[in-house]
């Protein structure tokens, strides 16, 4: 559906009207469009002393990907990102200097601007110096992205065991993040680790799904269909999975992006074996499977009859159980798994009990899946939306729907496309690094983790 009140602010009488009365104006935000540049503008790299050497090996990727990259900062640039490179501060005193040369730009920086942190995630063994400057990063960096003004966001890339700043997942990260395909992500840091064998190939190319088999639940429309849409563009084959009564939108879908539609409650026991089967038959193999697919029953606690607990838990949580069981047990090398989760999940919300407890459980699930496919070489990941724009959130009460559009600091929500490109991310190889993680899609929707 349409935010009417940020087209309006963005042009004509309106926009002029907007400025003179001091109204909020949330920025149009830039999406990705094949052909369009990484970036708006050139890139900042800044670092501490210790971490010049790394620094130096992200300007080298960043000139590989055709950046105009500097390393001092200036008032008559009109700068498209900034990037600082913090992975071996080891005290509170060595982040000031690249800190507050990051700051002296930030009015310079371009409307849907970036600025990113390269830092190394806080690991037991850390003195309590290391530790706090680690995990000072954090707060810095989520209180920064709430400063940041016209579709600019913030986010963060932490390494984690010993993970090098040039290594094809940690560049993987780093590309998304000052691309134009994570546009409503926003205060964000993600956890990168060693894994996978990415090269400069893969993480430029247009289709880096191309050859792989990719299952998508709950495709028949909104968020699904996106994501469905996404993965092909990327290069995948997609079996588009709904249930027979979405049978007429599920084939729409699987027509448009040149797939398959397998007519399925993901609730069956046998769901899983029914993918699997389908996915080898009609394509050869299976190499990523997003659960998508979803309910919501919302009510008070108090209010709240069996059927409305036991039908969302069955749907939004037990099913992905099941099916996983099922394709851990056939062995599949290099499977990536991306689950929907819910920023409910992680902070919880009034009339959701049974839909925060699904999605927490997701949460729960993929972080202990992820351990098990890693030795098979697989990821298992967690993409969780915040307020997205979709038939589900226009049937909510006109008052409600624009207080939620606007608490986020991005101040509008989220298009289906924004979770698909997360989600498309993490089924990519060259992510291969990033496992067991929980990827917020809400503009910096919430305080906290």
């Amino acid at each position: 559906m349409t935010d009417r009140y940020t087209q309006a602010v963005n042009s004509g009488f309106t926009q002029t009207l907007a400025k003179k009365l001091g109204l909020p104006r949330p920025a149009i935000l830039r999406r990705f469009r094949a052909g369009e540049p990484l970036t708006v503008g050139p890139v900042l790299l800044v670092s501490d002393d210790a971490s010049k050497g790394d620094a130096d090996a992200v300007a080298q990727a960043l000139l590989g990907w055709d950046l105009d990259v500097r390393r001092q900062p200036a008032d008559d640039v009109r700068w498209g990102a900034v990037i600082l490179v913090l992975t071996e501060a080891s005290a509170p005193t060595d982040v000031a200097a690249p800190v507050l040369a990051a700051g002296s730009v930030l009015r310079q920086l371009a409307g849907n601007g970036r600025v990113v942190t390269v830092s190394r995630a806080p690991a037991d063994g850390d003195s309590p110096a290391v530790a706090a400057t680690r995990n000072g990063v954090d707060g810095f960096l989520r209180s920064l992205a709430k400063e940041l003004r016209g579709g600019a966001t913030g986010n963060g890339v932490m390494l984690t065991g010993g993970a090098a700043v040039d290594a094809g997942p940690t560049l993987a990260a780093l590309r998304f993040f000052l691309s134009a395909k994570s546009a409503y992500v926003d205060g964000q840091l993600l956890r990168v680790g060693p894994g996978g064998s990415a090269d400069a190939a893969d993480l430029t190319t247009d289709r880096p799904l191309a050859g792989k088999v990719a299952v998508v639940t709950g495709a028949a429309r909104g968020i699904g269909a996106a994501i469905a849409t996404t993965l092909a563009r990327d290069g995948a084959t997609v079996v588009c999975v709904d249930v027979p009564a979405a049978g007429e939108g599920l084939s729409r879908t699987a027509n448009a992006v040149g797939g398959t539609a397998l007519q399925l409650d993901v609730t069956a026991e046998d769901a899983g074996t029914r993918i699997l089967a389908h996915a080898r038959e009609r394509h050869g193999g299976l190499d990523v499977v997003v659960h998508n697919a979803g309910i919501l029953r919302d009510k008070l606690l108090a209010n709240m009859r069996p059927a409305q607990w036991e039908s969302v838990v069955a749907v939004n949580l037990a099913a992905q159980l099941r099916i996983n069981e099922t394709l851990l047990a056939a062995g599949l090398e290099g499977l990536h798994i991306v689950s929907l989760a819910s920023t409910s999940g992680i902070a919880g919300n009034k009339g959701q009990s049974n839909y925060a407890f699904s999605k927490a459980g997701v949460i729960g699930h993929t972080r202990a899946t992820a351990a098990l496919l890693a030795a098979r070489g697989g990821t298992a990941n967690a993409v969780a939306p915040g307020f997205i724009e979709t038939d589900m959130t226009s049937s909510i009460p006109f008052a409600t729907r624009e207080v939620a559009r606007r608490l986020p600091t991005l101040a509008q929500g989220g298009k289906p496309v924004d979770v698909a490109e997360a989600v498309a991310f993490l089924a990519s190889p060259a992510a291969a690094g990033v496992n067991g993680q929980v990827l917020r899609v809400c503009g910096q929707h919430m305080v906290g983790q």
